[in-house]
């Protein structure tokens, strides 16, 4: 054995094994209990970051810890590779989209190997080849006879930057969630799936995931957004048409004293029409529509509104109540009409300050006086029903149900559940996606292409051209087809579906990743799935997670597969910063995984950043906790080569009274490892435990001349197991070097004893009037009598007890004793 740990002469040799032996392949098999562990799978930039090494190195851990637990371990990678970086790449350096990405994913894949992970490479897929995406548009069509995808003119999200259309859950505060470019509104025909039929089981099976961080739960529910209220409609007399609105507070309807439409609200044009001052108020409609969601709904922002000069009837006071036009009120969300009750409503009140209209208190709480001033403390809250006719008296809740029972009578409303979800928007006018399987014939209309003839592949001899049109338009060897049901000529679909598609079901395709008669065998995928641990960033909360619970809970309605969720734990590990800031290259705080890999070896990498901070905290680089790392990592090697020497002298017999408790911290070490690993993520202190373990040994080795063979056995190869998932290439290393000739990684985990954990002797502190005057170590089976005589037999004890009357003895047991001398 070296004399020094040197990483760069072992770890590329252990990979290698790995590699040649199979190590790490997984075989489907029903006898075994199964365990699946998935980190998110990277887009192919082209390098790795710190993000990803700590991301991947969590993930690691789990899997060749739950292997040597005995679990049968599926634990994949591969690449979410289509995207607009890739396209990019291709405008502005003229190579190719798919060049670009196949390049990037062989060098991230060689960066990963170099990390030493766990990988079942022969599983390993990558979204923008022909064998995946053939099954992500075999899937689409699967949604599109379902009724669950439809294509319809809708104002869309646009972002004039990447040329494309957004889903809502990609405006991150009115900018493009990739490029934080402003983003605009633009009527385009839109490809969509109907997440929001899947609204209510999203919603209530977040009660199922017990494993998966509430804060992230409480994101996706305050996206999904359910609301319980009454939908109703307002007789509009002018244009003989009755306008509906939802409100969850019904009860104040008494205290509507105006009503606002959505600048494009169909009823908007018949209502602004022959005004006289119809072209102010068209100017008004015009900049309404040009301004962006987030711009009209955002709290912050001013609240504009027109009168349109009409009326609306109150259903329940009969009163005429003004309609407006305002900035607030959105088309696609709720009835694209909301009422407006000022008095108990921050944002009608605001409004009807503004424009000076009538406020109406209509809940009153009891004993106080209603007060414009104090309003917004308490009065937006439920109380007891006033100003309301014969509903005076009764409590909000109660108002509630009486007025939706009377609507209800009347036909004119009901009560309903709201969502804020909107369905999805899938299409992208990018090239580097997946084609949506469809074609248009003048004859036959939309039609799906034949499955025998997927997958529609990506033709090369595209134009990149700006603007609100796919460059997939661009090739006639593309667009040109046969319409599949009367053989005349049709035109394919140009645009691409949006890449959270790709990562919506990636996971089962892992399950049965070399099989090209279907996107994966039901059997099979339902050995393996649900994934068991899912491990990833916060900034998936609601896009990709939200898409994947979606998309299983479709296919579990298909009959494709049994789960109804995608992932059963679920873990959000925190950023990696440098000097408390996140690792960019603008702000030139970036660390190389190659340049730490390199220096240090992948070990020191991975125990540095399993080590440094609680895996879902953030973690700050610190070039001196890597140095550390390193260091602690000598001090294994060296104390493995000491005790594998020690135990070459062959000294055996009873152990003695220290290495007894060397042998208890050692199995203290092993159940405090465990439990820390045992479906928990409590990596830093089970390293720590495992370093107190080293400084235990370290202190034996110094202070005897030998060791016990026997003993010296069991900690050199239980230390090693107990690091192994941490540090993969020095345990493989170590442990061929005491002897052993197959993988560490194939062994059992350590089992603690209890009886190895029992401990014969404890120390007690002595005290003499409140004072520790000395310790003494008892047998823990000691009566008080023993205690006591050994107590008054130390000679410290004695100098404050001789010749003095003791009081009495007060003994806690494992603790203390306290004489009490006069």
């Amino acid at each position: 054995m070296n004399e020094k740990y040197v990483a760069q002469d072992i770890e590329k040799k252990w990979q290698e094994y790995w590699q040649e032996h199979n190590t790490f392949k997984t075989e489907y098999d029903e006898s075994k209990e199964k365990y699946y562990v998935l980190e998110m799978f990277p887009y192919p930039s082209g390098n790795l970051h710190m993000g990803h090494v700590r991301n991947y190195s969590i993930g690691d851990v789990v899997a060749r810890f739950k292997k040597m637990k005995g679990f049968n371990v599926l634990h994949p990678m591969g690449w979410d590779a289509f995207g607009m970086p890739a396209e990019n790449a291709a405008i502005k350096h003229g190579i190719a989209p798919k060049n670009w990405t196949l390049d990037n994913i062989e060098n991230m894949k060689l960066q990963q190997k170099s990390l030493g992970l766990s990988y079942d490479w022969d599983r390993e897929v990558a979204t923008c080849k022909e064998d995946y995406y053939k099954w992500t548009q075999w899937l689409f069509q699967q949604f599109y006879k379902k009724g669950l995808a439809y294509k319809k003119e809708a104002k869309v999200n646009w972002c004039e930057h990447c040329h494309t259309v957004l889903a809502n859950e990609q405006v991150i505060d009115g900018l493009c969630w990739r490029c934080d470019n402003k983003v605009e509104k633009k009527d385009l025909s839109q490809w969509f799936l109907r997440i929001t039929d899947y609204a209510d089981r999203l919603l209530d099976d977040l009660d199922t995931l017990d494993h998966w961080p509430s804060r992230v739960k409480l994101m996706q529910k305050n996206w999904i957004g359910r609301s319980e209220g009454t939908q109703f409609s307002f007789e509009v007399p002018e244009i003989n048409e009755r306008v509906a609105v939802y409100t969850t507070r019904v009860d104040t309807v008494y205290g509507v004293s105006y009503i606002v439409l959505a600048p494009e609200h169909p009823f908007t044009e018949r209502l602004i029409s022959g005004k006289e001052n119809e072209a102010e108020l068209r100017a008004f409609v015009d900049r309404m529509r040009n301004m962006s969601d987030i711009d009209r709904t955002s709290t912050d922002a001013e609240k504009e509104g027109m009168f349109t000069g009409a009326y609306a009837k109150n259903p329940m006071s009969g009163e005429d109540v003004p309609i407006w036009i305002a900035n607030y009120v959105l088309v696609d969300y709720g009835t694209g009409a909301v009422m407006g009750s000022p008095a108990h409503d921050e944002r009608d009140w605001e409004f009807a300050k503004k424009y000076n209209l009538p406020i109406k208190p209509v809940v009153s709480h009891e004993g106080e006086e209603y007060s414009l001033d104090a309003w917004q403390t308490s009065y937006h809250d439920d109380g007891i029903t006033v100003n309301s006719g014969k509903f005076d008296g009764l409590t909000s809740e109660e108002t509630r149900v009486a007025i939706t029972k009377r609507f209800e009578e009347q036909g004119i409303g009901e009560g309903k559940t709201n969502f804020r979800l909107r369905d999805w928007l899938i299409s992208r006018q990018r090239y580097w996606g997946v084609p949506i399987p469809v074609c248009y014939c003048e004859h036959c209309g939309e039609q799906l292409i034949p499955e025998d003839q997927l997958p529609v592949c990506l033709p090369e001899d595209v134009n990149f051209v700006a603007g609100a049109i796919s460059p997939l338009a661009t090739s006639e060897s593309f667009l040109n087809t046969t319409c599949p049901k009367c053989g005349g000529p049709a035109r394919r679909e140009t645009d691409t579906m949006d890449t959270f598609i790709d990562s919506s079901w990636y996971f089962l395709r892992y399950t049965d990743a070399r099989n090209d008669k279907e996107a994966f065998n039901k059997k099979i995928a339902d050995y393996w799935m649900n994934v068991d641990q899912y491990i990833g960033g916060i900034e998936h909360a609601i896009l990709h997670l939200l898409y994947s619970r979606f998309f299983v809970k479709v296919l579990h309605d298909l009959g494709l597969v049994e789960a109804n969720e995608p992932f059963k734990g679920l873990l959000t590990q925190g950023m990696v910063l440098k000097e408390g800031s996140k690792m960019s290259k603008s702000k030139g705080n970036v660390v190389s995984p190659e340049e730490i890999v390199n220096t240090y070896g992948a070990d020191t990498a991975r125990l540095f950043i399993l080590f440094a901070a609680p895996v879902d905290r953030d973690l700050d680089w610190s070039d001196q906790g890597v140095e550390g790392s390193y260091r602690f990592l000598g001090r294994v090697w060296r104390i493995i080569d000491a005790y594998q020497q020690a135990a070459a002298k062959n000294v055996t017999g009873d152990l003695t009274k220290e290495e007894t408790a060397l042998r208890r911290e050692l199995h203290r070490v092993i159940k405090k490892v465990t439990e820390d690993l045992d479906n928990n993520f409590n990596f830093n202190t089970a390293i720590s435990a495992v370093m107190e373990l080293v400084n235990a040994m370290y202190q034996h080795k110094d202070k005897n001349e030998s060791v016990n063979a026997n003993l010296a056995n069991e900690l050199t190869r239980n230390l090693v197991l107990l690091l192994a998932p941490f540090t993969p290439h020095i345990t493989e290393e170590l442990w061929h070097e005491l002897g052993q000739t197959d993988s560490v990684h194939a062994q059992q985990w350590p089992v603690y004893e209890e009886a190895a954990l029992v401990v014969d002797e404890i120390e007690l502190a002595v005290q003499v009037n409140g004072k520790v005057r000395d310790k003494i170590v008892v047998a823990t089976s000691a009566t008080k009598e023993e205690i006591e005589e050994q107590a008054f037999a130390s000679d410290r004890v004695k100098e404050f007890t001789d010749g003095k009357t003791v009081a009495k003895v007060i003994i806690i047991p494992g603790k203390i004793c306290n004489i009490v001398v006069k």
